[in-house]
Order: structure tokens, then C-alpha cells, then sequence
């Protein structure tokens, strides 16, 4: 007895009328894009993870220090030229 009452014998049966109607190269590709699409979540699960998340705060207060003195200075440089 295979899953859920299905023998072994019906499962093969199954995958031969699958391939047969898909053929293996179209089966490969979908292979391929599932495990690609598994990948990029596994990816992102990854880069939401606390560690990293305390990471991505340094990196925008970092940014965000960058970004000030060349907006102070482009005020300055409009005050001096008015």
C-alpha cells in the first residue's frame, strides 16, 4: 500500500501518462523553475532574519547620514546664491 491507498504499481502508472502527456523536457523545466522559485523564498526568508534586519537599519542610518551634508550643502549653496 503506497500514499493514501494508492499503490506503487498506480503511482508508476500515473507518472507514465504525466510524462506522456508532457514529455521529459517540459517536466525538466518545470523542475528547474520550481527549485529555482524555492531558492529565491529560502533567499528571502534568509535576509528577513533578525541579524540581518539589524543590518539593514545600520545600512539606511548610514544612508541616511551620507545623504544629509549633501542636502545641507546644496541649502547652503541656495542661500549663498540669493
Amino acid at each position: 500500500m503506497g500514499l493514501g491507498g494508492i499503490s506503487m504499481w498506480q503511482l508508476l502508472i500515473i507518472l507514465l501518462i504525466v510524462v506522456m502527456i508532457f514529455g521529459t523536457k517540459r517536466l525538466k523545466n518545470i523542475g528547474s523553475d520550481l527549485g529555482g522559485a524555492i531558492k529565491g523564498f529560502k533567499k528571502s526568508m534568509d535576509e528577513d532574519s533578525p541579524e540581518n534586519a539589524d543590518n539593514m537599519q545600520k545600512k539606511e542610518i548610514e544612508s541616511e547620514s551620507d545623504e544629509t551634508p549633501t542636502a545641507t550643502k546644496s541649502a547652503e549653496k541656495e542661500k549663498n546664491d540669493h
